[in-house]
C-alpha cells in the first residue's frame, strides 16, 4: 500500500510542515564529527525526495483520464523540473536565513489552509465515485479503468481497510511489505534534527530546540493519526491504492490541496537544504577534510554561508539523477536512522562517562532510552534494506577512521577518553593493597631518565623486564618552585609522551620538580604508587 501511488506520500507532504515550521530555525555545528556526517547524509538526500514529490504531483495534475497532458513527461523532463525547483530553493537559501524564515511562514499559512480544507471536506462532502486514471500495462497497453469510492463515514469501509493488503510498486514491480511502507512513511516523520541543524540562527537554542522539537513531533503525530483515521473510515482500498492524490477528488476546492502540496514540498526542501548547508559549513570550519570542503567556508558580510549552500545544492543535483522516489525513500530513511542512532549513541556515551557538563533537562531521559533508540534504529535499518544499512555503517566507520587518522582538533575532546577514565577509576577503587599475594606479584619499575636522546635502548630493555607489571618513566627537574615564575615541568609532558610513543613502550610518565635528585626520586616513588620500602643510596 506504500508504493509511489500511495496516499502515504500525500500524508507526509500535508503533515511534514508541522516539523519543518516548528523547528525551522535551526542549525548548527554543535555535535561530534561522526554525528555531523551522518546528519548531513541524512539531510541532503531528503531534499531530493521533496523535489521529486513535486514532480510526482505535476505528473498527476497533467495526466488526466481524458488523456490531456499539460506538461511533457519522462525521465529527462522530470529531471528538468526537479532541477528548476532545486534552483528556486537554492536561491532562497543562498539569500540567507531571514528570507528562508519569511518563506517558511508563508508556506506554513498555505499548508494550514490546505489541511483545514481537507479535514472539513471529509465531513462536508457526500459519498461519490471517483474515476481513476488507468495504469500502463505490458507492451504499452493500458489496464482496464477502475473506480474508487468515497463512502463517507462507514464502519464497513474501516473494517475493509484494517488489513495490510500490500500491493506491487509499479516503479519497481516489487511487492511492498512493512519495511518498504515504513521506509516511505518514515520520511514524513523526520525533521526532528532541524532545530539542532540551525541552532546558530536561534536566539535561545537551549529553550527553542527542545520545545520546538516536542511541539512539532506532537503536532505531526496528531495530524498523521487524524488523517489515517479519516481516510480509512471514508475511502475504499481501491481509491487509497490507485490514487495517491485523492485529497483533491474529495476536496471542496481541489486547487487549494494542490497549493498545499507544492508549498509543503518547497518548505521541506528549503528546510533540508539550509540545514544541510549549516552542517557542511561547520564541517568546513573544523577543517576536517582540508581543501575538499574549502569552498564551504565562504560567507557573506552578514555571516550567511552561501558557499556551503551552493556546495549542498551541487550534491543534491547529483543525487537527482537517481530518478525513482521509492528508491530514494529507502536510502534516505537508512541515512536518517544512522543519524538518529549516532545521536543516541553520543548521548549514551556521555551518560555512561558521567560527563559533568552533560546535564539533560528532559525528565524521562536515561541510558535505557538511549540504548533502546540505538537498537531500534539498527533493527529498522536492516529490515528496510540490509545492503544500504551495511553500506551506510561501513561508510560511517570509514569516515570515523579517516578523522581519527588525521587527528581532529584537540579542543573537541574525546568521549572515548572520558569513558576510559570512568572505567579505570571504577576499577582502581576496587584495588585493595591488603589483598595482595605473592602468587600474583608483578614487577614494578621506575626508570629515571636524564637524557632521553640516548635512552631509547634502555627504555625498551626496561619495557621487556616489566613483564605485565607497572612501568613508570620518571624525570627530575632540579629547582625550587618558590623561586620560579611558573612550573617548568608541566610543558614537558607532551615531549615525554611523544618519546613513549616513539619508543613503543607501555609506560606511564611522571615528572617532578625537586631541589635534589634523591628527593625527586622519593616523590616519584610515592606519586606513582610504587613500593617505597627500599632505601635509596645517597
Amino acid at each position: 500500500m506504500a508504493s509511489e501511488n500511495s496516499p502515504l506520500l500525500a500524508y507526509r507532504l500535508l503533515g511534514d510542515e508541522g516539523v519543518a515550521f516548528s523547528a525551522n530555525g535551526a542549525g548548527g555545528p554543535g555535535g561530534a564529527s561522526a554525528r555531523k556526517l551522518s546528519t548531513f547524509l541524512g539531510v541532503v538526500v531528503p531534499t531530493v525526495l521533496s523535489m521529486f514529490s513535486i514532480v510526482v504531483f505535476l505528473r498527476i495534475d497533467s495526466a488526466r483520464s481524458s488523456g490531456l497532458q499539460v506538461l511533457p513527461q519522462g525521465y529527462g523532463w522530470n529531471l528538468l523540473y526537479g532541477s528548476l525547483l532545486l534552483g528556486l530553493v537554492g536561491g532562497v537559501c543562498t539569500l540567507g536565513a531571514g528570507l528562508y524564515a519569511r518563506a517558511s511562514f508563508l508556506t506554513f499559512l498555505l499548508v494550514s489552509g490546505s489541511l483545514a480544507s481537507v479535514l472539513v471536506s471529509f465531513v462536508a462532502v457526500g459519498p461519490r465515485s471517483i474515476p481513476l486514471t488507468p495504469r500502463p500495462g505490458p507492451n504499452g497497453s493500458s489496464l482496464p479503468p477502475q473506480v474508487g469510492h468515497f463512502t463517507g463515514f462507514n464502519s464497513s469501509t474501516l473494517k475493509a481497510n484494517l488489513g495490510a493488503g500490500y500491493s506491487k510498486d509499479y516503479t519497481t514491480g516489487a511487492m511492498m511489505n512493512f519495511a518498504s511502507v515504513f521506509a516511505v512513511l518514515f520520511n514524513g516523520c523526520t525533521g526532528i534534527m532541524a532545530g539542532a541543524n540551525m541552532s546558530g540562527e536561534l536566539k535561545d537554542p537551549s529553550r527553542a530546540i527542545p520545545l520546538g522539537t516536542i511541539v512539532a513531533v506532537a503536532y505531526t503525530f496528531f495530524i498523521y493519526t487524524l488523517l489515517f483515521f479519516l481516510s480509512s473510515f471514508t475511502c475504499d482500498r481501491t481509491l487509497l491504492q490507485e490514487d495517491y492524490g485523492f485529497f483533491r477528488a474529495i476536496s471542496l476546492w481541489p486547487p487549494l490541496v494542490l497549493i498545499g502540496i507544492y508549498a509543503t514540498s518547497l518548505s521541506a526542501s528549503m528546510s533540508s537544504l539550509i540545514g544541510a548547508s549549516r552542517i557542511l559549513h561547520a564541517l568546513a570550519q573544523d577543517d576536517l577534510f582540508g581543501v575538499i570542503l574549502a569552498p564551504a567556508k565562504v560567507v557573506s558580510r552578514t555571516g550567511n554561508p552561501w558557499g556551503a549552500v551552493l556546495y549542498s545544492w551541487g550534491l543534491v543535483q547529483l543525487v537527482l539523477l537517481a530518478g525513482k522516489l521509492n528508491t530514494l525513500a529507502a536510502v534516505v530513511t537508512v541515512f536518517y536512522l544512522v543519524a538518529y542512532a549516532a545521536v543516541d549513541l553520543s548521548c549514551l556515551s556521555l551518560e555512561w562517562a558521567s560527563a559533568p557538563n552533560f546535564r539533560p533537562t528532559f525528565s524521562l531521559f536515561s541510558w535505557h532510552t538511549c540504548l533502546l533508540g540505538v537498537a531500534s534504529c539498527l533493527l529498522m535499518m536492516f529490515l528496510i534494506s540490509p545492503g544500504a544499512a551495511g553500506g551506510s555503517l561501513l561508510l560511517m566507520g570509514l569516515l570515523s577512521a579517516l578523522l581519527t587518522a588525521r587527528g581532529g582538533p584537540s579542543s573537541w575532546g574525546y568521549v572515548s577518553q572520558a569513558l576510559l577514565f570512568h572505567q579505570v577509576r571504577k576499577y582502581l577503587l576496587r584495588l585493595d593493597v591488603r589483598k595482595d599475594h605473592v602468587k600474583f606479584w608483578r614487577p614494578q619499575l621506575l626508570l629515571l631518565v636524564g637524557n632521553p636522546r640516548g635512552a631509547l635502548p634502555l627504555l625498551r630493555l626496561a619495557n621487556q623486564l616489566k613483564k605485565g607489571g607497572l612501568y613508570v618513566l620518571g624525570h627530575v627537574t632540579l629547582g625550587d618552585l618558590d623561586c620560579l615564575p611558573s612550573d617548568p615541568v608541566q610543558p614537558q609532558y607532551g615531549a615525554w609522551l611523544s618519546l613513549v610513543d616513539r619508543a613503543q613502550v607501555k609506560a606511564f610518565v611522571d615528572l617532578t620538580l625537586s631541589p635534589s635528585v634523591r628527593q625527586g626520586a622519593q616523590h616519584l616513588l610515592r606519586i606513582s604508587g610504587l613500593d617505597s620500602d627500599s632505601h635509596l643510596p645517597s
